[in-house]
């Protein structure tokens, strides 16, 4: 068999079918994984943990696509595009396969040591939309803080895995305050990041520069990367990403 029929037979054996995301639609990936159970990281939060994935964050914002946006909160990135990025057609398998490479290889040389990620892409028709995706993902942040801040305030005081879990189902937010201040912690005084997560977008900034054809200093606009560790909440948020979409 010759080797262009060997590479023909082959090749009809693989999936070819890709799904594009139709212009007019927002795309916003969601990527979850690393690695932190296997390292020695502080529970329930960890700073250098809290690093590595606002870095590997900042990585896949300036791998190659315009992403408007980036939010990270315990081990998730969530990635806003831009309204007219068309990178690889808008390929779904080709977005999530190259993010998830990209995050997997950034993180683990962090870690320096081996870290995944998985990659799903959703679409969404308009604006408002796009802001309740991460309405929701700021309302996940705060319930898994509060409830990982109790569990372990309970782990410390004593209490076994299973007892630490019982302790906390279907207890209200309220007694959940009061659970932890009763052990010595107010929530409300823990860092934003703890319990919001952290945002990164792109801010203009002034800097003072020379002109090449006449050698005058002069004041360039450029946008650089800002991280957010202490993001606004309920409508301050929503108005924040709605200004990012406007951009």
């Amino acid at each position: 068999m010759g080797c262009s029929s060997l590479d023909r037979r082959i090749k009809s054996y693989e999936i070819k079918k890709d799904i594009s995301v139709m212009p007019g639609m927002f795309i916003i990936t969601c990527l979850t994984g690393g690695t932190k159970e296997h390292y020695s990281f502080t529970a329930p939060f960890d700073e250098r943990f809290r690093d590595y994935m606002v870095q590997t964050t900042e990585h896949l914002m300036n791998c190659g696509f315009k992403i408007i946006y980036g939010y990270t909160q315990s081990d998730e990135i969530s990635l806003l595009f831009d309204y007219d990025e068309d990178s690889f057609a808008r390929k779904v398998r080709k977005l999530n396969s190259i993010l998830a490479g990209e995050a997997s290889a950034k993180f683990s040389t962090l870690l320096g040591g081996v870290g995944a990620f998985d990659c799903r892409l959703s679409a969404f028709p308009n604006k408002n939309l796009v802001i309740d995706y991460f309405r929701w993902r700021s309302e996940d942040a705060h319930r898994n803080s509060l409830n990982a801040h109790c569990y372990w305030a309970l782990r410390k005081a004593g209490y076994t895995k299973r007892e630490a879990t019982k302790r906390i189902e279907k207890i209200s937010v309220a007694d959940k305050n009061e659970l932890l201040y009763s052990q010595g912690i107010n929530y409300n005084k823990l860092p934003a990041w703890q319990k919001r997560g952290i945002g990164l977008y792109w801010k203009e900034t002034e800097k003072e520069s020379i002109n090449p054809k006449t050698g005058e200093k002069v004041i360039a606009i450029r946008n650089r990367l800002y991280v957010d560790y202490e993001l606004p909440v309920k409508e301050s948020y929503y108005k924040l990403i709605e200004t990012i979409l406007s951009k």
